[in-house]
């Protein structure tokens, strides 16, 4: 069984799952997809993007200069959307899991889960 993909890992390949970006506009994207909850600093999405590369799930899309630097972009590769797509199944699978448990519960004071007695004794 593979290792679940960290969740900003799983940000990136999902993000450039969409397009070629930058890594400005990968950062926005990351932010946007998970509500604001993931903020990547720059230092930690490079760092990433490096990582991936070496593990053959993105590679350099172009290059171009805006306003006098830089812009990389990367895209996903076929790798690295097999990688995306496996971890979407399995988080498929565990979230259906979960559903079905939760659904099995017997309805306690007034329709949710049921309450926390304080636990073993």
């Amino acid at each position: 069984m593979s290792k679940m993909m960290q969740e900003p890992t799983f940000l990136i390949l999902t993000a450039l799952a969409d397009a070629a970006q930058h890594g400005y506009g990968i950062i926005a994207d990351v932010e946007r997809i998970s509500a604001g909850r993931t903020r990547l600093r720059a230092g930690t999405l490079y760092a990433a993007l490096d990582r991936l590369r070496s593990e053959g799930l993105v590679a350099p899309d172009r290059e171009e200069v805006v306003d006098g630097r830089l812009r990389r972009y990367y895209r996903l590769t076929d790798e690295g959307a097999a990688a995306l797509a496996a971890e979407v199944e399995a988080l498929r699978r565990r979230t259906e899991v979960a559903a079905r448990r939760l659904a099995a519960l017997p309805r306690l004071h007034g329709g949710g889960a049921p309450a926390f007695d304080g636990g073993p004794r």
